[in-house]
């Protein structure tokens, strides 16, 4: 008997609900030899070409009586188990895009040096010593910016991590208060120097942190004769401990530049300024550094935060003996906040034309070509490797790639500023129109949420049927916000043809 797939509002909840094992027991205890972990990965990751091949080929949705891979599912030990036979019919029957290129390449030139693809690692916990780099290589990861060298080893605290997580098993906010590598800088200098040898295919930016212009030039020169490709300065960390470093420097232009003259002193390699969010307009800085040296810009570092309060004894996370501090904010709640950033350099004359290593927020395929619209030429990444692996690398590559290829692409270089023209000036934007909601009866399920929140936090624009139970428009009050489709739950109301004001 066939399975029968789940639809596509009941597959995300079984989506965010799977717990993304570790060498996956549903794959283990499948005994056809299938792999429903690698799709409803795929399908976690927005990688739905990828999800429904691999379902297709899989043949599980013709259906399996013994079922064993929800048998060995440990959600099963939470509440129950994740219903993946019927994800494997739902991803089974998505339909594949017409392909109109076959020859994609994810080749990519950044600051004169080629990249395999446009995935690297971020500075960071992610990419600290020899042994994780290469791991993340091995699996297909094009470079890593290696976590921030100095000459000094910080005292670091314990806990130093906290979350805000949604309503699945993920986490959309992230805060750290770690500083830079806790390793000794000859230690460091070997890691580059091992992973260059081993690896000369892949592009290692070395990120630094100087304490004066002397160590700033003494760091770059160490660097560079380890061999790293780039050097990132990282005039951004949100928490370092002393004045004059991080986030502090990325807010002082003349600081920035001061530094990037001193990094240029003690290389020839491609230079990357790396930026603080915490400040109104990153364009200042990033001018000062292209003026004193570097070769192009890394966007966005952590935004200073206070993740929480707890109610209970009025501490915040993460508690170190009961007490925190401020500290760097990541996750795919960021995103927004780094493309408008990009866009704001992007969108600067003296700026327009710069290389930018973009970051903040990435946690699929999707969001990374969001950044590559936007104009950027490379990207890192972190907080969705400490979630969920190196693995993740598989469906950034496939999703962009199939991307690519259905829009008839060959390189996600023709991807790279196409969304820039579509963002101008809010009093650029057509004021002498309206789009009308337009509500599906079919499909609403007669909820009210859009009545809600339309009497309660818009323009009272709709009403309730008696007939029914289910929203009516009310033409005169409606002003085309579109909260109601933004609210509505199952995409019932969508926008009607755009009309001119009378």
């Amino acid at each position: 008997m066939q399975e029968k797939a789940l639809n596509k509002y009941s597959a995300k909840n079984e989506i965010e609900g799977c717990l993304l094992c570790y060498d996956a027991p549903c794959t283990k205890g499948c005994p056809h030899g299938l792999d429903p972990a690698k799709v409803i990965r795929s399908l976690r990751f927005k990688n739905l070409s990828g999800a429904a091949e691999a379902a297709k080929a899989s043949q599980c949705s013709n259906g399996c009586v013994e079922k064993k891979c929800m048998a060995a599912c440990l959600k099963g030990k939470i509440d129950r188990v994740v219903a993946i036979p019927g994800l494997m019919a739902y991803a089974a029957q998505l339909e594949i895009p017409e392909i109109k290129s076959k020859a994609v390449d994810l080749k990519m030139t950044f600051c004169g040096v080629e990249c395999e693809n446009p995935f690297f690692l971020s500075s960071s916990i992610v990419a600290s010593n020899y042994e994780m780099v290469a791991k993340a290589f091995e699996m297909g990861w094009a470079g890593a910016a290696f976590k921030t060298i100095g000459t000094f080893i910080p005292e670091e605290t314990s806990p130093r991590f906290a979350t805000i997580r949604d309503e699945g098993n993920s986490f959309i906010g992230f805060k750290n208060i770690e500083q830079i590598s806790d390793h000794p800088l000859e230690e460091n200098l070997d890691y580059l120097r091992q992973l260059k040898k081993d690896y000369p295919q892949k592009v290692i930016i070395a990120s630094i942190l100087g304490q004066n212009e002397a160590e700033w030039t003494y760091l770059a020169q160490q660097v560079t004769e380890a061999g790293a490709d780039i050097i990132e300065c990282n005039f951004s960390c949100p928490h370092m401990s002393g004045d004059g470093l991080g986030a502090d420097v990325g807010q002082n232009p003349e600081l920035v530049a001061l530094y990037t003259a001193a990094t240029r002193l003690g290389t020839d390699r491609p230079i990357l300024a790396k930026m603080t969010p915490n400040l109104g307009h990153m364009e200042l800085p990033a001018i000062a550094a292209m003026k004193a040296g570097a070769t192009g810009i890394a966007a966005i570092n952590t935004i200073k935060s206070i993740m929480n309060i707890d109610l209970d004894d009025f501490g915040s996370g993460p508690k170190v003996d009961g007490k925190s501090s401020v500290g760097g904010y990541s996750g795919k709640t960021v995103k927004p906040i780094a493309l408008r950033f990009i866009y704001d350099m992007k969108n600067h004359e003296k700026l327009k034309d710069v290389p930018i290593s973009g970051m903040g927020g990435i946690d699929t395929w999707y969001d990374a070509a969001e950044f590559l619209a936007l104009g950027c030429t490379n990207l890192q990444i972190t907080t969705s490797v400490m979630q969920y692996g190196y693995r993740i690398i598989d469906d950034l590559k496939e999703g962009l790639a199939n991307y690519l290829m259905e829009k008839g692409f060959h390189s996600p270089q023709e991807l790279v500023g196409l969304a820039l023209p579509n963002l101008v000036p809010v009093n650029q934007l057509d004021h002498h129109s309206v789009v009308y909601p337009k509500i599906d009866k079919n499909k609403c399920l007669g909820c009210g949420r859009c009545y809600l929140s339309c009497y309660d936090g818009g323009h009272q624009a709709l009403k309730i049927s008696e007939a029914d139970g289910k929203p009516q428009l009310i033409a005169k009050l409606c002003v085309g916000c579109q909260l109601c489709a933004n609210i509505c739950p199952v995409e019932a109301i969508s926008e009607a043809k755009r009309v001119a004001i009378k």
